[in-house]
């Protein structure tokens, strides 16, 4: 029995569909976690055994944990609570549920950064990795997937995209850095969780970095070439990051963790791994924009 948190978010809708071509030819039983059902694809129905509620719940996750092999966790970032409360405070419940029910093994989504000088003062990648401490902590075999910013983040500049031919962020424009696709971390975690081999103790990370290090302005040319339009990348300081985020309501202390993640990233934090063939991921920038950006923008 695989155990899939937040299946109808960007990286868990993908992963339901990929485990529902593959988990039953594997043998494995699919179980989701999820607050509204109607919410899950027609191909879900009937073939996935459902647990409505959040899993944040103890109760919920006791009756979802009951006989679990594995278990995808993914932990969806709450602006509300500090950093601290958002990741940890979040999955202390299911640390203790993993222990309760004695569950294998867990992939969870992470992020780059760990062993780096920077891990320590990376704001919200800082709290994602004491996260995994927390899961590897209870003994369960625990992969962590270690991943840099994703591709479907540049969805929330679509209007400007769209209006202004530009869009924005707190990075140095010809910083070049690994940018993966959601639907790629979805793939690495369905073959984690439908492979039984693996075992240990602690946390390990398996990084997912996309096929190559972008910069900004590599977006900007390539955006310019897929849309037929210019457009072009403006750098946002990190104090008027602070300030817009401020004025949107956040909790000021997760509006903190957001800014010194940015920071760190355009420090180097993601740069610690090198691309192999293990941690090279397929889907390119070109083919994603084909398929999601470009479709979103002219719509």
């Amino acid at each position: 029995m695989i155990v899939i948190t937040a299946p109808t978010g960007n990286i868990g809708r993908h992963l339901l569909s990929g485990l529902l071509e593959s988990a039953p030819a594997a043998g494995e039983e699919l179980r989701v976690i999820v607050r509204d059902p109607a919410r899950l694809p027609d191909a879900a129905r009937g073939r996935v055994e459902v647990v409505t509620g959040s899993h944040a719940d103890a109760g919920v996750l006791d009756r979802a944990f009951e006989g679990a092999d594995a278990v995808f966790w993914l932990v969806p970032p709450d602006s509300s609570l500090t950093p601290q409360d958002a990741y940890s405070g979040f999955t202390r419940p299911a640390a203790e549920a993993l222990v309760a029910h004695r569950v294998g093994r867990v992939v969870g989504v992470s992020a780059l950064g760990r062993g780096t000088p920077l891990a320590g003062r990376a704001g919200l990648v800082t709290a994602s990795l004491a996260m995994d401490d927390l899961i590897a902590d209870t003994g369960v075999a625990y992969r962590a997937l270690a991943n840099p910013s994703f591709f479907e983040n540049l969805l929330e500049e679509i209007d400007s995209i769209r209006e202004k031919g530009v869009f924005t962020d707190s990075a140095d424009a010809d910083r070049k850095a690994p940018f993966v696709a959601v639907a790629d971390i979805a793939a690495t975690a369905a073959r984690l969780l439908l492979d039984r081999t693996w075992t240990g103790t602690g946390t390990a990370s398996v990084p997912v970095l996309g096929p190559r290090d972008l910069s900004p302005d590599d977006v900007a040319r390539i955006l310019t070439e897929q849309l037929g339009r210019p457009v072009r990348y403006e750098r946002q300081s990190l104090d008027e990051m602070y300030g817009a985020l401020i004025g949107y309501g956040l909790n000021e202390a997760f509006v903190q963790g957001v800014v010194d993640m940015k920071r760190a990233k355009d420090e180097g934090l993601d740069a610690g791994v090198a691309r192999t063939p293990d941690t090279a991921s397929p889907t390119t920038f070109e083919q994603w924009c084909t398929r999601t950006l470009v479709p979103a923008v002219l719509s």
